[in-house]
């Protein structure tokens, strides 16, 4: 038998009818009419209507003490009422217990916007269903990520974040003090991950913080974000990235929709697609060609694709195959970091890839230039000074294996995902350029 002072999610109630439970959560509304009091009260679970006649006793006196989002803890009778939309169950209250009283005034309503909603993101989490279900989906999303790389045999590994020079990855980097030294915050894991391969560990992967200080104010861009990040030993070429990402994102997206696939429809309005494998796969060249053809950068100047060019050759792919991803690969080596392998028939291009998913770049990997000479000439090719780099260059001049990885934006995946419009819905607390609150 349930005891009155053990706590029953709202979601289970169905199943204690008749029995005597307590519920702890949050004022969701307040009905205090003349003869009857309705509160709501919401957990993490769903919402339950509480239903009492007055009587002038204390239990009417502490139900009207009660404020929206006040925390509460409701001890009563679990009770049939199909007229109760909630469930067709409500609770008839023994006693209320005010835990902490909200402020009557809420900072935050159904009509504020998202930047103000930010200020009081716990609010706002709190309050919103589908802002709770966003971070269930994420926690299954990295589940799968993380059961499709054991599978595989990877091993997981957590970087430093801290670092004693900037990685070359084209952004710029976060610097600050450290003790009697500068210090910079990591751009990538890129260099810890492939010391890990030089170490000896076949297959690694890291879910973890990235740093970017890049002023961009776009609806995709943050100054920290989650990261996944994979490094693959002994491979043939750079297809042996692409396969893994490609069966990774179609086992992950499985269990997403096999989860929570139906509360993602009622909640976001947007189906779970379980993608086919292989995904469609385009050369640079061959994508420039085909955007040309539509009137896409009509000098011919773009070296790399801007978003309206990721879009629109997403938008072909999906017309030609039906299918939302594509892979845009042989980047040109002017555009691409020191240490994509380049193919040895043509020094201009990269053994490099970029992953589109409804037109928004979700990944960027390569096959690595695993050569120390070569990875040096290539440096020099690019006016480096690899002096700050040694640590990381010694990794190559002992053995280091043919490898490759990529790098995927976790917060993205979720915005395409869950068809949500910036990326500061898809984080809970964002950072970007004018953002380091709450």
């Amino acid at each position: 038998m349930i005891q009155s002072n053990e706590r029953v999610l709202v979601g289970d109630l169905a199943r204690h009818i008749g029995r005597t439970v307590s519920v702890s959560g949050w004022v969701n509304t307040l009905r205090l009419q003349r003869t009857m009091q309705f509160v709501l009260v919401r957990d993490h679970t769903g919402t339950a209507q509480v239903t009492h006649r007055r009587d002038q006793s204390a239990l009417e006196a502490g139900l009207e003490e009660l404020t929206t989002e006040s925390a509460v803890r409701i001890t009563g009778r679990v009770v049939e009422n199909p007229v109760v939309k909630l469930g067709g169950v409500e609770i008839i209250p023994e006693s209320v217990e005010l835990l902490n009283r909200a402020e009557a005034l809420l900072p935050i309503d159904e009509r504020t916007g998202v930047e103000q909603r930010l200020d009081w993101r716990f609010l706002d989490v709190r309050r919103r269903p589908a802002a709770q279900l966003l971070f269930a989906v994420q926690t299954t999303l990295e589940a799968g990520m993380r059961e499709y790389a054991y599978a595989q045999g990877c091993t997981e590994m957590h970087t430093p974040k801290l670092m004693g020079a900037a990685s070359e990855s084209g952004a710029e980097v976060f610097k600050l003090g450290y003790f009697d030294r500068s210090a910079y915050l990591a751009q990538s894991p890129q260099f810890f991950k492939q010391m890990a391969i030089a170490a000896g560990i076949d297959r690694v992967f890291e879910i973890g913080p990235v740093f970017r200080a890049e002023r961009s104010y776009t609806s995709r861009h943050a100054t920290e974000f989650t990261g996944v990040d994979v490094e693959l030993a002994w491979i043939n070429d750079v297809e042996d990235v692409m396969a893994f990402e490609e069966r990774m994102l179609a086992h992950a997206l499985a269990k997403v929709a096999e989860v929570h696939g139906e509360e993602i429809r009622e909640q976001f309005g947007t189906e779970v697609t379980v993608p086919a494998t292989p995904f469609p796969r385009v050369t640079m060249a061959e994508a420039q060609a085909i955007l040309r053809a539509k009137g896409w950068d009509p000098q011919g100047e773009k070296e790399d694709l801007d978003p309206e060019g990721e879009r629109a050759v997403a938008a072909h792919f999906r017309e030609l195959t039906g299918h939302e991803f594509v892979f845009v690969t042989h980047y040109p080596s002017s555009i691409r970091p020191f240490y994509h392998k380049r193919p040895a028939d043509r020094p201009d291009l990269t053994l490099s890839f970029d992953l589109l998913w409804k037109g928004l770049e979700i990944t960027t990997g390569a096959q690595r230039e695993h050569r120390y000479d070569v990875l040096l000439d290539q440096a020099a090719d690019k006016g480096m000074n690899t002096d700050p780099m040694q640590d990381y260059l010694n990794c190559f001049r002992f053995g280091c294996p043919p490898h490759g990885g990529l790098g995927m934006g976790l917060g993205r995946v979720l915005m395409v995902l869950l068809g949500l419009d910036s990326i500061r819905e898809a984080t809970f607390l964002f950072r970007g350029p004018n953002r380091l609150t709450p």
